[in-house]
């Protein structure tokens, strides 16, 4: 992720974003130029928007992949979720309707120049989203998967997941995500 040094503010940040060709990230005044993603990555991000899709489209909730950005107010951030979840009315900022407010479950595919942001600083975010309930953090070179699930209090409960045959409980939207399915046709490296 390649960080733009120079402040820009957020009506700075859309105006150009609309207009690219690739797409960047934002937070506090900083943009983050994204990187492609592996093939790995891609089929990750599409087996588990697939999924859901199966499992939550006739019970209210929306399923967005990649492209789809996600705003987070208090922290003056826009990011890019691999897969995202609504449930009930998707609220967007502005006229545009480009931009999500309220998703319930976000999930992160980890690459190797991505990783300490989305654990860090983009999860910290994150967590300020009134909205949020789950978010995963999703490994593309082994088989790991971890959840983050807000409790009643407010603070986190991390679950982790590393076995093929285990299923994480997606309690956010009423849906399960075997981890077969999740790496299902991904070749990983030899362990």
């Amino acid at each position: 992720m390649a960080v733009r040094s120079v402040y820009v503010s957020e009506g700075e940040y859309l105006q150009a974003e609309r207009q690219a060709s690739a797409k960047s990230e934002y937070l506090a005044g900083q943009v983050f130029a994204m990187a492609g993603a592996s093939i790995e990555h891609a089929a990750i991000t599409l087996n588990i928007a697939a999924e859901l899709l199966r499992q939550i489209r006739h019970k209210g909730c929306h399923v967005y992949a990649q492209d789809v950005r996600v705003k987070v107010t208090p922290a003056s951030a826009y990011f890019y979720p691999d897969v995202v979840v609504v449930c009930g009315t998707p609220q967007v900022a502005g006229e545009q309707r480009d931009t999500l407010l309220n998703p319930v479950l976000i999930v992160e595919v980890l690459s190797p120049s991505t990783e300490e942001f989305d654990r860090g600083e983009k999860f910290f975010a994150y967590q300020k989203l009134d909205s949020l309930r789950e978010y995963l953090l999703v490994s593309q070179d082994r088989v790991h998967v971890e959840q983050f699930v807000r409790q009643a209090d407010g603070l986190w409960q991390r679950r982790e997941y590393t076995q093929p045959e285990q299923v994480v409980q997606l309690e956010s939207v009423g849906a399960v995500l075997p981890l077969r399915a999740v790496y299902e046709g991904v070749v990983l490296p030899s362990s």
